[in-house]
């Protein structure tokens, strides 16, 4: 099983989701494209949040100094990224793939990481953190993965409680929900543990499915 975690908006949780998803499934983990901060990326995140000892965390396929799109990232650097470039690492274990910004953020001139969504042959876990505007920007989203028939495995909501936007969300889209972050947490591994522990029934559904 490969799930891709992608969002409504770059600040959006997909590192802690991803490291709850790789808790709960005891799955590999793969981030393609790091743009900033190489000295603290999301895979190391990842490693420090997760306290099983079976998953392992494959090496990025870029890293890109700058703290923008990967195509603005990689372009300062001199770089194309190219789709054709990626291959997906061999892993008996399900693999949680994080996205870098969301759907529809530029690779390069002509792809984006919807193309990479589709190249891994992905499901997607869906982020939808709450925000003014992030109804629009889920829906969006979400129309733009089912024209493409792009897999939902689910939506997991973040940030303070706001049961308005999840039912505008949900009454277009009925993907399962597979949980809520809130919104006041400490980052560390009890809390991923935590909601590993909750996610891990309806991920075997999935996962089963």
């Amino acid at each position: 099983m490969k799930l891709f975690v992608t969002a409504n908006h770059t600040g959006a949780g997909k590192t802690l989701v991803s490291a709850i998803l790789v808790e709960a499934l005891k799955a590999d983990y793969w981030k393609p494209v790091q743009c900033g901060n190489l000295e603290k990326t999301d895979s190391d995140t990842v490693q420090e949040l997760i306290s099983n000892d079976l998953s392992y965390i494959f090496p990025e396929r870029y890293r890109l100094k700058a703290p923008m799109s990967p195509h603005a990232a990689a372009a300062k650097e001199g770089v194309e990224i190219k789709t054709s470039d990626f291959s997906l690492p061999e892993t008996d274990r399900p693999l949680v793939i994080e996205g870098a910004g969301g759907v529809l953020v530029p690779l390069n001139d002509s792809d984006t990481m919807l193309d990479l969504i589709k190249y891994t042959g992905s499901s997607v876990v869906f982020v939808s953190r709450h925000y003014l505007g992030s109804i629009n920007h889920t829906l969006l989203s979400l129309e733009v993965l089912k024209t493409h028939d792009i897999k939902i495995a689910g939506i997991i909501f973040n940030g303070p409680d706001s049961p308005a936007s999840e039912e505008a969300v949900l009454r277009r889209f009925k993907f399962p929900v597979l949980g809520r972050i809130k919104e006041e947490i400490s980052v560390d591994r009890k809390t991923v543990l935590n909601y590993a522990k909750v996610m891990c029934e309806p991920l075997k559904r999935i996962a089963a499915a």
